[in-house]
């Protein structure tokens, strides 16, 4: 079995809307292996389209040249050590968009950061180091691993735009053009084999300034836009509108003096997850299984009507129903009558969502600890926590091949595929319908650490 059907399913194959959002800010990390050039390429954006105040660029310059990764390595253990630890974000705005940077740490130690900054990201620039490479050999490249294992997370993770960035050639010289052909090629058949989307490779030199905010046409032979311009084209990730609505509750407003009966005298609020809601929809709540109707809805300045995916929204029924933090209200559907059995009953409306208690996932592992099981978590599925027990490890992935093979447990920064009982049902749908319905956390019950990222398959 490879990877393709499994682990690294296609970023595009999504419940989402097609929507092309071009105007709002964007949200982007940049990742891959240790001293890739990432932050200095951060230090470069902000320079370079003038986001940094003369006061902040003499702070962070040396015999009067610029260091420029010092304005993303703000911790003094970074500074001490020369490597990022935490995800640093940093904000710049061009004539023409809003930009959010999250500068990724580079090290295998230092995944689990990666895998936070990479869940709300609309865009990921991968970046390459030339110099570590040994392009100069007939055949593919040998790419870093953390290269693979970064490219991988942020597929995984439905980043829509994913950018490679060949970072460093200004200090290959006259073998520039070579060297960035050979490493293109290699990521080319990476992407490919793994099933990722990619947005465009561009040769770059943070260090210098060559395609990251300006273009240098014809150098190392590419004649497209810089990665800047190329950023300000990039949508955001779309609201899932397109899936049946569903809103998990964040917190219940009470108004027990209110007079008014005729409907509930409580609000949940919360973010819908998918879908949109309006007045007159009939919803189910879970776990109780009971329906309503929604009276009234309102957004987050209380002023009344529909609400869609990506927005908060407080809700109001018809009636008094036993709704609390953690619980959720989904959309009711009819399920198609059997057009061959005209005996068959009508079908009843029900929750577009199936309650389950048996989960089968993709994980990101991000525990000191390996993952094996029996091991009893805590589970978090939009605002409701769950005890979970790790049933079953099917498979790991091997980052170098993108083969998968049988394991008895996940290493720490390793993804795998998982199968896990919970204590109590959830209504799950794949990570690929939908991101907030399909995802968990995995808690360590002792230590209080997140462990793992879940998607569910």
């Amino acid at each position: 079995m490879t990877a393709m059907n499994t682990i690294a399913a296609p970023a595009n194959s999504t419940g989402a809307s097609s929507q092309n959002d071009t105007s709002s800010a964007l949200r982007f990390i940049t990742c891959g292996s240790v001293d890739d050039g990432k932050s200095t390429l951060i230090g470069r954006l902000l320079v370079d389209s003038k986001a940094v105040l003369q006061d902040q660029l003499a702070n962070v310059s040396k015999s009067g040249e610029a260091d420029l990764a010092l304005f993303t390595d703000g911790l003094s253990a970074e500074r001490e050590q020369g490597i990022t630890i935490d995800v640093a974000y940093r904000y710049f705005a061009t004539p023409t968009r809003k930009f959010i940077i999250g500068d990724a740490p580079g090290h295998e130690q230092y995944t689990r950061n990666m895998v936070t900054a990479a869940s709300s990201a609309h865009a990921a620039v991968v970046l390459v180091d030339a110099t570590k490479l040994k392009w100069n050999v007939d055949g593919l490249v040998d790419l870093l691993p953390q290269t693979r294992r970064h490219s991988l997370l942020v597929n995984l993770l439905r980043v829509p735009g994913i950018i490679f960035a060949v970072n460093k050639l200004d200090a290959l010289g006259d073998d520039a053009a070579a060297a960035f052909a050979k490493i293109s090629a290699a990521l080319q058949a990476f992407a490919k084999q793994a099933g990722i989307a990619v947005t465009a490779t561009i040769p770059m030199s943070a260090l210098k300034g060559h395609n990251v905010v300006e273009a240098t046409p014809g150098w190392c032979g590419y004649q497209g836009p810089s990665l800047l311009a190329l950023l300000e084209t990039l949508p955001v990730t779309a609201a899932e509108t397109d899936v049946p609505f569903a809103f998990p509750v964040q917190w219940v407003e009470k108004f027990h003096n209110s007079a008014d009966t005729t409907q509930g005298r409580r609000v949940f609020w919360g973010r819908v997850a998918t879908g949109t809601v309006q007045v007159g929809d009939t919803i189910s709540i879970h776990p109780s299984g009971q329906t309503a109707v929604v009276a009234q809805v309102v957004n987050h300045a209380r002023v009344p009507g529909s609400i869609a995916a990506g927005h908060g929204a407080g809700i109001t029924l018809d009636r008094e129903v036993d709704v609390s933090r953690g619980d959720w209200l989904l959309a009711q559907v009819t399920p198609a009558a059997d057009p061959d059995d005209e005996f068959a009953d009508t079908p009843k409306p029900r929750a577009f969502a199936e309650a389950t208690r048996e989960i089968k996932a993709t994980v990101a592992w991000m525990d000191d600890e390996p993952l094996v099981a029996g091991r009893v978590y805590l589970a978090l599925h939009g605002h409701r926590w769950i005890k979970a027990k790790v049933k079953r490890i099917v498979h790991s992935l091997d980052i170098n091949t993108l083969q998968e093979h049988d394991a008895t447990e996940i290493a720490p920064n390793a993804i795998g595929h998982i199968e896990l009982t919970l204590q109590e049902a959830i209504t799950a749908v794949p990570y690929a319908q939908s991101r907030v319905l399909g995802s968990l956390i995995l808690v360590d019950t002792a230590t209080h650490k997140t462990s793992g990222a879940l998607l569910l398959n």
